[in-house]
C-alpha cells in the first residue's frame, strides 16, 4: 500500500509539473506575440536623404559670343567669296571643293559649340581642371577651367576632314596617300595631347613625342625637297635653290616639334 501511495503521489506531481510547464509556455508565446505584433506599430523617425554633390553638375560655361563671331566671320567670308568668285578667275572644279569644305566647316563649328559643354562636364568629374593665374585674387580666378577640351575640337576636325574625302574623291586621287597620312599624324598628336593632360608627361618626353607623331606624314611625303636660298645669302652659297634630299624630312620633323611646343608655351604664357 505504501508503495502504491508513493507512486500515485509521484504521478500527480509529474502531471502538475507538465501542466505548469505547458501553461508557462503558452503565456510566453502570448507575450512574444504581443511584443512582435503590436496593435499600433510605432511611427518610424523621418530619415533625411543627403544628396552628395557630384563635381561638374553645377558647372556653367559662359555663353559664346555669337554676335561677335557672326560679325567677324561675315566680314572675312564676304571678302573671301569676293576674291574667289569675282576677283580671281578660279575654275569651277576648284570652286566646288572649296565651297563644300566651307559648308562642312560651318556644320563642324555648331557641332563643336554643342560638344564643348558636354566634354567640360566629363573632365570636371575627373577633376581635370585648372585656374586662370592671370585672374588670381578675383572671383574669376576661383573658377575651375576644364582641361583637355582640345580633344573635342580635334575630333570634330578629324571627322570633317574625313567626310570631305567623300565629296572630293576620284579613282586617280594620288593625294589621298598624303592626305590620310596627315590625318593619322593629327590623330596621333591629339592622342598625345590628351595623354599629356592626364599623365602629366615631363618636358624631356614632350620634346620627342611630336617627332613620332609626324612619322606617318614623313614616310608618305613625296613632294620636292628643295628650298629657296634668301637673296642676301646667294652670293655666299652660290646657289639660288638648294636640294636638301633626305635632310628635308628631318627639317619637317623639327618643324613639327617646334610648332607643337610653341603652342604649349604660348598657352602657358597666356595663363
Amino acid at each position: 500500500r505504501l508503495e502504491l501511495l508513493v507512486k500515485s503521489g509521484e504521478n500527480k506531481i509529474q502531471r502538475r509539473g507538465i501542466e505548469g510547464a505547458n501553461g508557462s509556455a503558452m503565456t510566453a508565446r502570448k507575450r512574444t506575440s504581443s511584443v512582435t505584433n503590436p496593435e499600433k506599430p510605432p511611427a518610424s523617425a523621418p530619415t533625411e536623404h543627403k544628396k552628395t554633390a557630384v563635381p561638374g553638375e553645377d558647372f556653367r560655361l559662359a555663353p559664346p559670343k555669337l554676335g561677335v563671331i557672326l560679325v567677324i566671320s561675315s566680314l572675312l567670308c564676304s571678302l573671301y567669296l569676293y576674291l574667289l568668285c569675282f576677283h580671281y578667275n578660279v575654275d569651277d572644279e576648284l570652286k566646288r571643293p572649296i565651297l563644300i569644305n566651307a559648308g562642312l566647316s560651318l556644320v563642324g563649328f555648331f557641332v563643336t559649340l554643342k560638344l564643348i559643354p558636354v566634354a567640360a562636364r566629363y573632365v570636371l568629374r575627373r577633376n581635370m581642371f585648372g585656374f586662370d593665374i592671370n585672374k588670381r585674387g578675383t572671383p574669376q580666378g576661383e573658377v575651375k577651367v576644364p582641361e583637355s577640351l582640345g580633344i573635342a575640337v580635334g575630333i570634330v576636325f578629324l571627322i570633317v576632314a574625313i567626310i570631305f574625302q567623300f565629296f572630293n574623291f576620284t579613282e586617280d586621287s594620288l593625294w589621298l596617300v598624303e592626305y590620310n597620312a596627315a590625318l593619322a599624324s593629327i590623330c596621333f598628336m591629339i592622342l598625345l595631347g590628351f595623354v599629356d593632360d592626364v599623365l602629366d608627361v615631363p618636358w624631356r618626353v614632350k620634346l620627342l613625342l611630336p617627332s613620332f607623331a609626324t612619322l606617318p606624314l614623313l614616310m608618305a611625303y613625296a613632294g620636292h625637297t628643295t628650298i629657296v636660298i634668301p637673296k642676301p645669302l646667294v652670293s655666299y652659297v652660290g646657289l639660288k635653290i638648294l636640294d636638301l634630299g633626305r635632310i628635308y624630312k628631318l627639317y619637317m620633323a623639327l618643324l613639327a616639334v617646334f610648332c607643337t611646343n610653341s603652342i604649349n608655351i604660348h598657352a602657358g604664357l597666356n595663363g
